[in-house]
């Protein structure tokens, strides 16, 4: 049985970023843990940490709840950039 921190970082409601967790997570796997061959998906990863922590320090400056905007919300948001 997974923690409930394990839980909630596997919640795509929690956490915007698993496809790029999973993904980064694949590439050292796959590459024996040599990070040099994973770069592109750590970038990725920390893209993606970054983008959504502005929304979420936005939407928590002008009073929005939840202050995390649910993965469907997201995939409106992301659609709406283009």
């Amino acid at each position: 049985r997974m923690s409930r921190h394990a839980q909630q970082l596997r919640d795509h409601d929690i956490n915007p970023c698993v496809a790029e967790t999973d993904a980064s997570r694949k590439c050292m796997d796959d590459n024996n843990y040599n990070k040099d061959m994973c770069t592109a998906y750590f970038l990725k990863y920390k893209s993606c940490r970054k983008f959504w922590h502005d929304v979420m320090m936005r939407r928590k400056r002008n009073g929005v709840k939840p202050e995390m905007p649910s993965a469907e919300e997201r995939k409106k948001i992301l659609e709406s950039m283009g």
